[in-house]
């Protein structure tokens, strides 16, 4: 194994995290647009809120992680994604603003009217993000982004077969996390109404990703062979075989009601089939175009990011765990309703 190969399996730890929790992230939105109207949907949307609240802003730190890590290992591929597919990446961009700043004035709002309209953008941006960013994985998967500066197609090379598909796999596979995580959440609250809702959900949308996946197997055929025969290559299909057993594993521990090791599986279900994808198309970076060795940084440079990975490592990390541990003690969840953080309360608050 090259150093080069080494920060790639590092740039798909990063992937692989941004996948599991900033799918949740955005599965929760995606659950908030279908909750129903303000009165039948305010339980569904407080327990989503408590959920995703304290964490929410950390899962990106994975999507800028990866970001700054392509672009110094491997420039060139980098120039020649960003420039191609910069219609669906300023499109997921302009989601993940909106989505964030919806969120946090949703719970400001005084009036029924701004609630509403911030929890549909929200909502909204919570779909088209996952989405879009699918888009982008179909892309550089299918073989559509040619080395260059803009040399690809801006428009056919995200609006694909294979691209709607990843962009479709990605928002079910974001509902069915973070169903399965709300559900727990849920149930460890004592709310059995609530575990049920979310776990009948689960059931669903783990169904729906099961589906898309194997739909996946025909169109990655006709529409991306290079990628479809790396998937059903030796060390491919080994790694499908892993995320299908995981994905009906989680269905049939959420049938049983055991929420927390359903979690577990639900998560190597998604991190099995992004694994998939980097072994099917190893070792180029751009098929048939661009590859790890070839395309990498010089040597000091590689070896001056897996000292900072080092480094992050020791001092994000246990930051993550300590935030993620406050998080399921309930240390830091909200005092009092949504009216409590309404913009009266928070005068109220500084007044006295």
């Amino acid at each position: 194994m090259s150093l080069a190969d080494v920060i790639l399996a590092i740039i798909w730890v990063g992937v692989s995290a941004y996948g599991v929790f900033g799918g949740a992230d955005f599965g929760a939105g995606i659950w908030d647009l279908f909750a129903g109207g303000p009165e039948r949907g305010a339980k569904v949307r407080s327990l989503l809120e408590r959920a995703i609240g304290p964490v929410w802003e950390a899962n990106h730190v994975w999507l800028i992680f990866v970001l700054v890590y392509l672009w110094t290992a491997f420039p060139e591929p980098f120039v020649a994604i960003a420039t191609t597919l910069y219609i669906p990446l300023t499109l997921a961009a302009f989601g993940i603003i909106l989505r964030g700043t919806a969120f946090a004035f949703r719970k400001w709002s005084d009036t029924m009217p701004s609630r509403r309209f911030f929890g549909a953008t929200f909502a909204a941006s919570s779909v088209l993000t996952p989405f879009f960013l699918g888009t982008v994985a179909g892309a550089i998967a299918s073989g559509r982004v040619p080395l260059g500066n803009a040399a690809g197609d801006p428009v056919a090379s995200w609006l694909n077969p294979t691209s709607l598909l990843a962009g479709s796999l990605a928002v079910v596979a974001c509902a069915f996390m973070a169903a399965a995580l709300v559900a727990r959440v849920a149930s460890a609250e004592g709310s059995t109404e609530l575990a049920q809702y979310f776990r009948r959900r689960a059931l669903g949308a783990g169904v729906a990703t099961g589906v898309v996946a194997a739909a996946g197997i025909v169109v990655l055929r006709a529409d991306a062979p290079a990628l479809f025969h790396g998937l059903t290559s030796a060390w491919g299909i080994p790694i499908l075989l892993v995320s299908a057993a995981a994905g009906i594993v989680s269905l049939w521990l959420l049938s049983r009601r055991s929420y927390s090791v359903a979690r577990g599986f639900a998560l190597l279900a998604t991190v099995s089939i992004l694994w998939g994808w980097a072994v099917g198309q190893y070792p180029y970076l751009l098929q048939g175009e661009a590859t790890v060795d070839a395309f990498a940084a010089p040597q000091a440079v590689l070896i001056g990011l897996v000292i900072a990975f080092a480094a992050a490592v020791l001092l994000v990390i246990p930051s993550l765990i300590w935030l993620f541990s406050l998080t399921e003690r309930g240390v830091l969840g909200e005092v009092g309703g949504q009216d409590a953080e309404s913009t009266g309360a928070l005068l109220e608050r500084l007044g006295g």
